[in-house]
C-alpha cells in the first residue's frame, strides 16, 4: 500500500482512504456514501430488504446508493420528505428492485400545496423536500398490484435512467405535484399504464428521451385532474394497448371531470397496435368539468401542439374530442385503419404540411379493414393547408366534413381516394381553394372529385378537380376551377 493510504472497515464496507502525508489517516462514517447494505440489505433476491431500505431512507442521510444486486421488497418504501429531508435514491444501472408486495416500490410524499410560482413555495419545501430523485435502477413487479414509483405532494421530482417492467403502473403521479421531470427511462411491458397522471393537479411536467412501450392500459395517460404544461418530446412510444384491454392510447389525455391546457407532443415515434379495440396514437378528450363562469357551450380545454412526429399502425392516429386551439404540423402519418385524423366538436384547429399515406413498405392494412382519411364532425373555425392525402380506400372520401362551419381548405393534394377526394355534408361558410383532387386509378368518368350535400355559403375556387362534381344546388358556388 502507498504511503498515506489506510484501509478502514465501516459497517461491512471496505473502503480505501487516501490521506496526505502527515495526516492521521482516520475518517468517520460521514466521509463515505452510505449504501442500503450498510442498513442491512442483502440483495440476494430472496431476503426481504424492505426494512433495510426504509431504515436507509429514514436515516436522513439523503444520498442513498443501491449497489449491484437484486433487492426484494414486500412493502412500499416511503420517503416522508418533510421529516427526512432531501433524498436521492440512485444506482449505476446494475441494481434491481423486485416489488413482491402491492403498491409502489418507492413512494415520495411531500406537502407542497402551492403552484410553480416561487412565491407559493413554503420554506420547508425548499429546505427539506425539493427535487426528490430516483435514478439508475431497474424495478420489476412481482405482485399483481405492484407499481414502480409514486410521487404525491412533491416539488421538482426527477426520475431518470429507470427501467420499470412487469408492474401494474410504471411511474404514478397522484394528488398534487409541480415541476416533474421524467427522462432517459424505459417504461416497458407493464400490465397497466406506463406513466400515469392519475387525477392529479400537476403543472409543468416534461417527459423526454424515453421508451414507453408495451404497457397494456396506455403509454402516457392522464385521467381527470388539472394538468397544464405537459411536454412529451423525443420519445419512442409504442404498443401500449392490450388487444383485450379497454380502449386506450399510446398518449391519452382525458380531461373528463378535470381540465387540461398547454400540451406539446413533439419529435416522437408513436405507433402500434391496430389489433387493439379503438386504439389511438394520440387521443385528447378536452371536455372537462363545467364551471359556472364559462359561457354556454364554450370550449376551454386545449392549446395543444402536435409536431414533428411519426404516427402509424393504430385504428386512429390522432383523435381530438371537444378541444380548442390545436396545431398539428410537420408530422408523417400512415396506417390509421379507421381514421388518420378524427376530430369531433372542436374549434380553432390548424392542420398544415403533414403527409397522410398508406406506406407501401408495409402491406398490412391494405385490405378491407383499413379505411384511413380525415374526418371532422361538428367542428368550426378550422384551417387545413399543405396536406398530402393519398390512398384513402373503402370509406366516404379522403377528407370528410359533417355539420361543420368556417373551414379554410387550401393548397392540399388528394390522390387516389375511393368514392371522392372531398365530401362536405351540411357544411357552411367554407372555402376550398388551390387544391388538387385526382384519382389516377380509373377513367375520369368513373371518379368523383367533390361531393357537397346541403349546407350554404361555401366557395369552391381555383382548384384542379379531376372527375365528376356532385354539388347540391345552392350549397356551394364553383368559380375558376379546372375540371377534367
Amino acid at each position: 500500500m502507498k504511503r498515506g493510504s489506510s484501509l478502514i472497515l465501516v459497517a461491512g464496507t471496505l473502503a480505501l482512504l487516501l490521506t496526505a502525508p502527515g495526516d492521521a489517516g482516520i475518517a468517520s462514517k460521514q466521509d463515505f456514501q452510505p449504501t442500503v447494505r450498510d442498513f442491512g440489505a442483502v440483495g440476494d433476491g430472496k431476503a426481504d430488504d424492505s426494512n433495510a431500505f426504509q431504515r436507509a431512507i429514514d436515516s436522513g442521510r439523503g444520498d442513498i446508493y443501491i449497489p449491484r444486486g437484486t433487492y426484494r421488497l414486500t412493502k412500499t418504501v416511503v420517503a416522508d420528505l418533510d421529516r427526512i429531508g432531501p433524498v436521492s435514491i440512485a444506482g449505476s444501472g446494475t441494481a434491481k428492485i423486485v416489488m413482491a408486495g402491492p403498491g409502489p416500490a418507492l413512494k415520495f410524499v411531500g406537502t407542497h400545496e402551492g403552484t410553480a410560482d416561487p412565491g407559493t413555495v413554503k420554506e420547508n419545501v425548499w429546505q427539506s423536500q425539493r427535487m426528490p430523485t430516483v435514478s439508475g435502477l431497474e424495478i420489476v413487479g412481482a405482485n399483481p398490484q405492484a407499481c414502480g414509483v409514486e410521487a404525491t405532494g412533491t416539488m421538482k421530482a426527477t426520475f431518470s435512467r429507470l427501467l420499470i417492467r412487469k408492474a401494474l403502473h410504471g411511474i404514478h403521479l397522484t394528488k398534487r405535484n409541480r415541476n416533474v421531470i421524467i427522462s432517459d427511462c424505459h417504461i416497458y411491458e407493464n400490465r397497466g399504464i406506463g406513466i400515469y397522471l392519475d387525477h392529479v393537479n400537476l403543472h409543468q411536467i416534461n417527459v423526454g428521451d424515453s421508451h414507453v412501450s408495451y404497457n397494456s392500459a396506455g403509454g402516457i395517460v392522464q385521467r381527470g385532474g388539472d394538468v397544464r404544461n405537459l411536454q412529451i418530446g423525443n420519445c419512442d412510444i409504442e404498443g401500449n394497448m392490450g388487444e383485450k384491454a379497454p380502449p386506450t392510447a399510446n398518449v391519452l389525455i382525458d380531461a373528463t371531470g378535470g381540465s387540461i391546457g398547454e400540451i406539446a407532443i413533439t419529435g416522437c415515434t408513436i405507433q402500434h397496435t391496430h389489433n387493439a379495440s379503438d386504439s389511438a396514437n394520440i387521443r385528447i378528450i378536452g371536455e372537462g368539468r363545467p364551471r359556472p363562469s364559462y359561457a354556454e357551450g364554450e370550449l376551454r380545454g386545449g392549446n395543444i401542439t402536435i409536431t414533428g412526429n411519426i404516427l402509424s399502425d393504430v385504428q386512429t392516429n390522432v383523435h381530438l374530442h371537444k378541444v380548442r386551439g390545436v396545431t398539428i404540423v410537420g408530422n408523417t402519418l400512415w396506417k390509421g385503419y379507421t381514421h388518420d385524423v378524427l376530430i369531433e366538436g372542436s374549434s380553432s384547429v390548424v392542420i398544415g404540411a403533414n403527409v397522410f399515406d398508406r406506406n407501401p413498405r408495409y402491406h398490412y392494412g391494405d385490405g378491407a379493414s383499413a379505411k384511413r382519411g380525415l374526418v371532422f364532425n361538428n367542428c368550426n373555425d378550422v384551417t387545413l393547408t399543405g396536406l398530402q392525402i393519398n390512398n384513402v380506400w373503402q370509406t366516404e372520401g379522403g377528407l370528410v366534413l359533417k355539420k361543420c362551419r368556417n373551414f379554410n381548405i387550401s393548397g392540399c393534394t388528394f390522390l387516389d381516394c375511393d368514392n371522392c377526394g372531398i365530401l362536405m355534408d351540411d357544411v357552411e361558410d367554407t372555402i376550398v381553394s388551390n387544391c388538387i383532387v385526382r384519382d389516377t386509378r380509373k377513367e375520369t368518368t368513373e371518379t368523383t372529385a367533390l361531393i357537397v350535400r346541403g349546407g350554404k355559403g361555401n366557395f369552391i375556387t381555383n382548384n384542379i378537380l379531376t372527375g365528376q362534381l356532385d354539388v347540391a344546388p345552392e350549397s356551394a358556388e364553383l368559380m375558376n376551377n379546372l375540371s377534367k
